[in-house]
């Protein structure tokens, strides 16, 4: 963009601001906040975003020994500022004159100029007693884990000797893995072709780069030999076990990484359908697939009501990908840390639950159903199959053997590892 309306820590700023008043996800304003500054800016500007909500939980609690009073909430754009401010003198490279200076100026961007000398206090304080400040917080949960005490506590009550390798893993960048395609090369041949690449440890389709990169300029990527997905998100088709001639639902569809997966594990299955709620992520869909070369029939729909899509011939199998606090994906997606509450996780089982029990009569008798979410937390997991499995007579756990997460009493969980796979569980279900 050649001239763009706003330096990048101003646009961070407002962008920021809208995840903390809980207006949006940070996915879904990325792309039209980087097209309003200068090309070179946009990877910062990622950076800025990204970084200060991974660390927000414990950049705010030292907001609040430095604020005399919270800012009111039509400022959020300020809060935000400084949340930027503390998050580029204390995680990035560059020089804390620079990072306050232009941090300080952005308020008069947003036309808040009277935030200017506020800001520029609160940041100069912070620099000339960091140290003393950071000994008085050694107790405080928040400044230790940056995570809510919410889900500090739930991780802490679930997993009590993981909590603290859960935290580490949520605050890690996320590693950047790659599907292949098998039918089109081997992971071998593909290897030998990437510096600094090695083989996932659990899916044998996985491979991790040393780095993040252009896919679209790795060979075989535009061929769709190769897709972007993590190590957890693969291990879903082999679970499936598929075979020439099934009729296959994926329930809740969007990106596709899975749907393809399932096309490219066998090439021969007589239907897939793709089901999503949203149009918009349909088309991410329809684009993934195309890339591949391959085709499902997708359908926006609610995937409850069956009346407005199933045409009541059974499915041999089922993917149902639940809606989920998505807990086990905070590193790619750290605006969790700010968007989700603790009063989101009842509602959400109970949406579990409802779908396992409407998508239930579309699966043939002796058919698989594997039930999946991107939660570490059981409450959306175990104990909503252990709760279906009371009222469905027909319906039984298939245990799941494998070396790689947790055995649950129903189901495996994994639970997302420091430069290894995301948070993820997976349960099969029979029906009899």
């Amino acid at each position: 963009m050649a001239n763009p309306t706003l330096s990048v820590r101003a646009q961070a700023a407002i962008t920021l601001a809208q995840v903390l008043q809980q207006q949006a996800s940070l996915a879904s304003l990325m792309t039209p906040a980087q097209d309003k500054v200068a090309t070179k800016d946009r990877g910062l500007l990622q950076e800025l975003c990204f970084g200060t909500l991974r660390w927000q939980p414990k950049l705010q609690s030292v907001i609040g020994r430095l604020l005399d009073k919270p800012l009111k909430p039509k400022d959020s754009d300020i809060q935000a500022l400084l949340l930027l401010g503390l998050y580029q003198i204390d995680y990035t490279r560059i020089p804390e004159h620079a990072a306050l200076s232009s941090t300080v100026e952005a308020c008069r961007e947003l036309k808040k100029p009277w935030a200017s000398k506020l800001l520029n206090g609160v940041l100069r304080r912070y620099l000339r007693e960091r140290q003393s400040l950071h000994e008085q917080m050694l107790n405080s949960p928040a400044f230790q884990t940056a995570h809510p005490n919410w889900l500090r506590k739930q991780v802490e009550q679930f997993w009590p000797d993981r909590a603290d390798a859960i935290f580490a893993a949520n605050n890690d960048h996320p590693p950047f893995t790659l599907r292949l395609n098998s039918h089109q090369q081997s992971r071998n041949d593909l290897l030998s072709q990437m510096a600094d690449a090695k083989a996932t440890p659990f899916s044998p389709f996985g491979i991790t780069l040393a780095a993040a990169c252009d896919v679209t300029q790795l060979p075989g990527f535009n061929q769709g030999w190769l897709s972007v997905q993590d190590e957890a998100a693969q291990l879903a088709a082999p679970l499936m076990e598929l075979a020439p001639g099934q009729r296959v639902l994926d329930a809740c569809c969007a990106p596709g990484g899975k749907t393809g997966h399932l096309l490219e594990l066998e090439p021969q299955l007589d239907e897939v359908v793709g089901l999503e709620l949203e149009e918009r992520r349909l088309v991410r869909v329809r684009e993934n697939l195309e890339r591949l070369g391959l085709s499902a029939t997708l359908i926006c729909c609610d995937a409850n009501r069956l009346d407005d899509w199933w045409d009541g011939k059974p499915f041999d199998r089922i993917l149902l990908d639940a809606p989920c606090s998505a807990t086990g994906v905070i590193r790619r997606h750290p605006d969790i840390k700010v968007l989700r509450k603790a009063t989101d996780i009842t509602p959400l089982a109970q949406s579990q639950l409802q779908l396992l029990q409407n998508l239930w009569p579309t699966l043939k008798p002796g058919g698989l159903l594997i039930y999946a979410t991107c939660s570490v937390l059981p409450t959306e997991n175990t104990l909503v199959v252990e709760q279906f499995l009371k009222q469905q007579s027909d319906a039984r756990h298939i245990p799941i053997t494998a070396d790689w997460g947790q055995e649950q009493t129903c189901g495996r969980q994994l639970l997302p590892q420091s430069g290894g796979h995301d948070g993820f569980y997976y349960c099969c279900l029979r029906k009899e």
